[in-house]
């Protein structure tokens, strides 16, 4: 007989390890995606590499800039909440791993317990109350049949690699607007050196006309337009400097400190690699944080719906429980007094209000939506690739053309005032002229920051920054 009861336990305990074999949860595999025309470009690359993949130490070359990158991305508060989600999900990986392992628990009571007997039809009265003591321990372990344990750790994994892919997203994104915001800086300070330059020269234009019109070499229409003139600048100069007290400020955020003036170069020093290889498509699922963000999210989903399905199958446990019981506590801790019980349960849910039929529905819902968001995050940065390498190339066609328009109006002003002084022009013709190639100029500025702006934006939206 005990023979008997011992292969029925031994039975209970090695039945979950031969069923291990009937898993039900599907194995990961990435969605069927388009990627060789996701760049918009006469010239698809076909380079192996990309430049995202150089470090920002490399890229930039000014040391100002990379001192506040390190800066930012040590004291920002982004990144820094991103590194707390990181920590957050890195407990329930270890919550995942661990559900492989039984349960235990221990517990003790002391119980008083008082038993009444009836006494006729005038009552009843208590009899001598008891005590009963115990000390146990229990342990219990679900057999992994069917994936769920393994499906729901691999579900807390992907989870923890979306918030790593996350805080990678957050370091490209600032690593790109700190540098476009000191670039902003640099351009704003040269606009403001034009325009100081300008305002230096119109004083001294008004100077002269007020003189010639003393002499009466002409009238006050020529000094009331050349000091309209001046304020105009005088004006335009106050509106740059306020940008450029808005931009500290904006850097200061970035690299999470107070507002303060930021030590710099020029602009006139500012270079970039123009050897830009934005390599394959296909790069863009290792490189760019986002889309390695989207895609962890789907495997989440995809383990969740895996787990939902295997609600529908019975699950095996088997428990055993043991310790001392006694009605005396001098004998609690006693050889005497030790119970124990092992126990192989099968549970098969059958009716509960259609609660795991709904929770697989929504779980394939949200994968569905998952498999989109990957989708969309894809095709959002082959948009925004073509979008950053479209406005390089642009700028760089624009900057021989601004060049040029500059010369041809500093010419032009600088004959206007010798045809004014030879009396072949009016007054109104030199100032048109001076505004036009104040014009000019600082739409050079502004060109060649959207030039360090552009290739920023290329960098970024190719994945690069994290490294």
């Amino acid at each position: 007989m005990n023979k008997i009861i011992s292969n029925k336990l031994l039975l209970v305990a090695i039945l979950p390890l031969l069923l291990q074999s009937c898993f039900t949860a599907k194995t990961y595999e990435r969605p069927d995606i388009e990627t060789e025309n996701l760049y918009r470009t006469d010239n698809l690359p076909q380079d192996s590499v990309s430049f995202a993949s150089v470090s920002y130490q490399d890229l930039f070359t000014d040391s100002y800039l990379k001192t506040y990158i390190q800066k930012g991305l040590e004291n920002n508060l982004d990144i820094r909440i991103a590194l707390q989600n990181i920590a957050a999900a890195e407990a329930y990986v270890k919550q995942g791993k661990a559900g492989y392992l039984p349960t235990v628990n221990a517990a003790a009571s002391a119980t008083r317990t008082a038993r009444n007997s009836e006494n006729g039809q005038f009552g009843s009265l208590f009899t001598q109350p008891y005590n009963q003591f115990e000390t146990s321990g229990t342990i219990s372990w679900e057999a992994d049949i069917w994936g769920k344990i393994r499906s729901t750790k691999r579900a807390s994994d992907a989870s923890y690699l979306q918030t790593v892919a996350a805080h990678k997203a957050v370091k490209t994104s600032l690593v790109a607007q700190i540098a476009t915001t000191y670039y902003q800086i640099l351009a704003l300070d040269k606009q403001i050196s034009v325009t100081e330059e300008t305002i230096e020269n119109r004083s001294k234009s008004l100077e002269t006309i007020t003189a010639l019109k003393e002499a009466g070499q002409t009238n006050q229409v020529g000094v009331d337009q050349t000091a309209a003139q001046l304020y105009s600048a005088q004006s335009q100069l106050l509106d740059i400097k306020n940008l450029l007290y808005q931009a500290e400020n904006t850097m200061s955020i970035l690299l999470g400190e107070q507002p303060q003036t930021y030590a710099r170069t020029t602009l006139d020093e500012q270079s970039l690699d123009n050897d830009l290889q934005l390599g394959v498509p296909t790069l863009l699922l290792r490189n760019r944080p986002d889309i390695m963000e989207a895609e962890y999210g789907l495997v989440n989903t995809f383990e969740l719906t895996n787990v939902a399905r295997s609600n529908f199958y019975p699950s095996i446990t088997l428990s055993a429980q043991g310790g001392f019981q006694s009605l005396e506590i001098d004998n609690w801790i006693d050889s005497g007094s030790i119970f124990a019980n092992l126990v192989g349960g099968l549970t098969q849910p059958i009716f509960n209000g259609r609660k795991i039929r709904t929770a697989y529905e929504v779980a394939q819902a949200q994968q569905e939506q998952a498999v989109y968001m990957f989708k969309k995050t894809l095709l959002n940065a082959g948009q925004e690739v073509s979008n950053a390498l479209y406005d390089y190339n642009i700028s760089l066609e624009k900057e021989e053309f601004i060049t040029k328009q500059v010369l041809a109006l500093r010419r032009a002003e600088s004959n206007s005032e010798e045809l004014l002084n030879s009396g072949y022009l009016t007054y109104l013709d030199l100032l048109t002229a001076r505004e036009n190639a104040l014009t000019a100029e600082l739409s050079l500025v502004d060109n060649k920051l959207s030039q360090l702006s552009a290739t920023v934006e290329l960098y970024r939206s190719l994945g690069g920054g994290w490294q």
